[in-house]
């Protein structure tokens, strides 16, 4: 996590007394890091930039924090931009990421930090609120747009932030920002299935794992949608298929595969950014993370992060 700034006690030294704008300050952390996380797909990036925002904040006089009537804007629009100028290298970047590039995923802390040593000290204020703007085909939607529509969107439809101060942080009009806005609303309609009971998602990811587990590829063949797709990120640090796979059975065949050359696997039922998902584990460690999409009683879409880059919340607790 990032530094945590500290003022000092002030008995020493008169001019280090603490803030009182302090506690203002670092609240605004939790929102910062829920913006940044949906603006950006990744924990680790989120932290960064939020911590930038930070660092710019206290690298300004007294004087010229005094002179900004809301902190907590001024954090935003900083983080805002920042997120803006990494969503537009993002692309460069990703171009040379080795195989396909997939949001990073979340775990439910309170699920995941359940009988782990030390959980009950996580800083609140370093976790993402899990609702359905960060559910994995949501995420993999934003991917698809301009930065500067994700940014838009973004700020607006799910912070509720006005087109005149969007406008601020991505440097066009407000009506142009209204736009984008609309034009990214345009694409989450495009991509939504209707959507299915949690409880009912919930069986069907459960059923899944147990056909999994037996290798009941009958049981499997019957989950999944027969144009069903499945991507895996290893980020070329570990093993993971190369292309999409196309197909419920060849999907199906391939999940086989994978539990017969990996025999001693476990397989848990885990939150994934808000919705039911699947956790692997090999001698206690985490492994893979999948997240599904599930519409008509079947899954289509199903993403399996492997790349331990990504799955750092969920091997170090969160």
């Amino acid at each position: 996590m990032g530094t945590q700034f500290e003022p000092g006690d002030g008995r020493s030294d008169p001019s280090r007394r603490p803030d009182p704008s302090l506690s203002v300050i670092m609240s605004e952390r939790r929102q910062l890091i829920n913006l940044a996380y949906r603006l950006l797909g990744s924990l680790a990036d989120a932290e960064d930039v939020v911590q930038e925002a930070y660092v710019r904040w206290y690298a300004m006089t007294p004087r010229q924090q005094e002179a900004i009537e809301s902190p907590g804007g001024w954090l935003t629009k900083v983080a805002g931009r920042i997120c803006l100028d990494q969503l537009r290298s993002a692309r460069v970047r990703r171009e040379s990421y080795v195989g396909e590039w997939i949001p990073e995923p979340l775990p439910d802390h309170a699920e995941w930090a359940d009988g782990r040593p030390g959980a009950a000290t996580a800083d609140p204020a370093d976790r993402v609120t899990l609702d359905e703007s960060v559910n994995m085909a949501f995420l993999v939607v934003l991917e698809a747009m301009t930065p500067a529509e994700r940014v838009a969107f973004i700020l607006h439809d799910v912070f509720r932030y006005s087109f005149a101060e969007v406008a601020e942080i991505v440097g066009r009009s407000p009506a142009a920002c209204r736009q984008l806005a609309s034009s990214a609303r345009r694409r989450i309609r495009a991509s939504h299935a209707p959507a299915t009971p949690a409880v009912r998602r919930a069986g069907i990811v459960r059923d899944f794992k147990r056909a999994w587990e037996t290798k009941d590829i009958d049981a499997l063949i019957g989950l999944l949608d027969p144009d069903a797709t499945a991507l895996a990120d290893g980020g070329g640090v570990v093993n993971a298929a190369p292309v999409p796979i196309e197909g419920g059975e060849q999907i199906a065949r391939y999940l086989i595969a994978v539990a017969g050359d990996v025999p001693e696997q476990t397989i848990l039922e885990r939150t994934v950014n808000g919705q039911p998902g699947l956790v692997v584990q090999h001698g206690g460690v985490t492994t893979s993370v999948l997240a599904f999409d599930i519409a008509d009683d079947r899954i289509t879409r199903c993403w399996a992060v492997r790349n331990p880059e990504k799955l750092r919340p969920w091997i170090e607790g969160y």
